[in-house]
């Protein structure tokens, strides 16, 4: 089997997570800055075989789009045409920053790691595909 890829998309970073072959285990994979995050996946996918790719769509409670919205269909759109065998698929990510910041803080990271943002990034990607993964 090949890996389903979760992108929690930022106008400045991205946070990815990364299933196991068998997409049994999500874990965190890495913290891109978002005008590198193509040159990224496509080195990564040259390495591990990718068959979706997870991303979060923001919108609001009232499920309306957010200020970002627009950007992050955009985005969909360049992978789909980068990477035309690989499914795009978009998920709700609304409150996963904020679980992802609770994650965290129960872990015993220091208040200082836990304001790098990067570390949140990637946790919020790893909830979007636990999600996705029914865990």
């Amino acid at each position: 089997m090949a890996r389903i890829l979760a992108l929690d998309y930022g106008l400045k970073r991205c946070g990815l997570a990364v299933t196991d072959p068998l997409q049994i285990i999500a874990t965190a994979l890495d913290t891109v800055e978002t005008p590198n995050i193509l040159n990224y996946l496509q080195n990564y996918i040259t390495k591990e075989t990718v068959e979706q790719i997870i991303l979060g769509l923001p919108i609001d409670l009232r499920s309306q789009d957010t200020d970002v919205t627009a950007n992050v269909r955009a985005f969909s759109k360049v992978l789909e045409n980068t990477f035309p065998s690989i499914k795009v698929t978009f998920v709700d990510e609304r409150f996963t920053s904020k679980i992802a910041a609770q994650v965290l803080a129960e872990s015993g990271m220091k208040k200082k790691q836990r304001q790098q943002k990067g570390h949140l990034d990637k946790i919020a990607a790893v909830i979007m595909l636990q999600s996705y993964l029914g865990l």
